[in-house]
């Protein structure tokens, strides 16, 4: 007997915001559930506007009922978690269907966002804060 492996069509989607990483995985043939390191988006994101902008790149391509997603992400805070996982889902749009590219592209969803925070710098309180001055 040989057990035909039965391929999952699965596409994979990096992005990145600040210090946040979300590897990106969209399922065809779902319902749109939005699942987030096992956890739904309601549970996950408090604020209306970060589930906002995670659902952003499937609103716009129309394709909010024809993917599941599902996300794992690490490092950062709430805010660069939700602009990394936007990030990851254009990129799996993208690898799912070219044709979505030029309208994500225009909406500057698959351009990594290259702020980041400033380090530190010796003789200095913070980046660029300085001791208080006094001439006497």
């Amino acid at each position: 007997m040989s057990a035909k492996k039965v391929k999952k069509v699965q596409f994979w989607g990096t992005g990145r915001r600040k210090k946040a990483i979300a590897r990106v995985r969209l399922i065809p043939g779902g319902e749109g559930a939005v699942v987030i390191n096992g956890r739904t988006i309601d549970e996950f994101f408090g604020l209306e506007t970060l589930k906002y902008i995670v659902r952003q790149p499937l609103e716009l391509t129309q394709t909010t009922t024809k993917f599941d997603v599902a996300v794992n992400v690490c490092g950062g805070g709430v805010s660069g978690q939700a602009g990394a996982i936007r990030h990851g889902v254009a990129r799996a749009l993208c690898q799912a269907d070219e044709t979505l590219r030029p309208a994500l592209k225009s909406a500057g969803f698959l351009t990594r966002d290259p702020r980041m925070k400033e380090r530190k710098k010796y003789g200095l309180h913070k980046a660029r804060k300085a001791p208080q001055f006094s001439k006497r």
